[in-house]
C-alpha cells in the first residue's frame, strides 16, 4: 500500500526511508541486487589484471604507454565529489526540505555528466592517437569491458536519479517516494567506490607496470 499521506515537518520522521514494509523490501532487495553487481565487478577486475600485458605484439602500447593521470584524477574528483552531493541531498530529505533536495540531486547529476563526457573523450583519444581500441588487443577488450560497464552504471545512475527528480518534481517528499531517492542515492555511493577502485587497479597500478 502506497503511502503518499501529506506530510509535515512535524510530522516527518527521522529515518523517512525505513518507515513502512515496501521501504524495507526495497533496501533488502537492493542488497541483493548489490551484492550481485559485486561478484560481476568483481570478475572483471580478474580478468582485467589477468590481460593487462597481453597484446599481439611488443610495439603495441601497454597501459603505462596509454593512461594520463592527471585527466583521470579529475575525473575521480568530480566523481567523489558528486557523491558528497548526494549525501547533502539526502540529509536534506530527512530534513523534509525537497527544494533544497533537488537542487543538490540536479548538482549530483551535473557532475556525472562531468565525469561521462570526461570519459568520451579519453576513450576517444585513446582510439584515435594510440589505435587502442576494444579489438587491438586483449587488453584493449578487458580495459574498455571494465571501465566502459562502469561508465554504462554512471549513465544509469544518471537516469535513475534524473526520473525521480522530475516524476516527483510536483509530489513533494512523502513516505512512499523517500525510500526511492535513498536507495538511488546509495546506488550512485556504489558507483564511486567501484571507480576508487578502478582508478587504483586500472590506472595507478597500470602506471607503474
Amino acid at each position: 500500500m502506497h503511502v503518499e499521506e501529506k506530510m509535515t515537518v512535524e510530522k516527518w520522521p527521522a529515518s523517512p526511508e525505513k518507515q513502512t514494509l515496501e521501504a524495507k523490501n526495497k533496501f533488502l532487495g537492493f542488497w541483493f541486487f548489490l551484492g550481485g553487481e559485486t561478484v560481476l565487478f568483481a570478475s572483471l577486475f580478474a580478468t582485467y589484471l589477468a590481460l593487462k600485458d597481453s597484446v599481439p605484439r611488443s610495439d603495441m602500447y601497454l597501459a603505462k604507454d596509454l593512461f594520463e593521470i592527471p585527466l583521470v584524477f579529475v575525473m575521480t574528483m568530480i566523481l567523489l565529489t558528486s557523491s558528497l552531493t548526494s549525501v547533502y541531498a539526502m540529509y536534506h530529505m530527512k530534513n523534509f526540505d525537497f527544494k533544497k533536495m533537488q537542487i543538490w540531486l540536479g548538482i549530483t547529476v551535473v557532475l556525472g555528466l562531468c565525469f561521462l563526457g570526461l570519459e568520451i573523450y579519453e576513450f576517444n583519444h585513446y582510439v584515435h592517437e594510440f589505435g587502442h581500441t576494444f579489438t587491438s588487443s586483449a587488453f584493449g577488450s578487458a580495459f574498455y569491458t571494465l571501465v566502459g560497464f562502469h561508465g554504462a552504471h554512471v549513465a544509469f545512475g544518471l537516469l535513475w536519479i534524473t526520473t525521480l527528480m522530475i516524476r516527483n518534481s510536483k509530489r513533494g517528499l512523502n513516505l512512499y517516494n523517500a525510500p526511492k531517492f535513498y536507495v538511488a542515492s546509495l546506488y550512485w555511493h556504489f558507483i564511486d567506490v567501484v571507480w576508487v577502485f578502478i582508478f587504483t587497479v586500472v590506472y595507478l597500478m597500470g602506471m607503474v607496470g
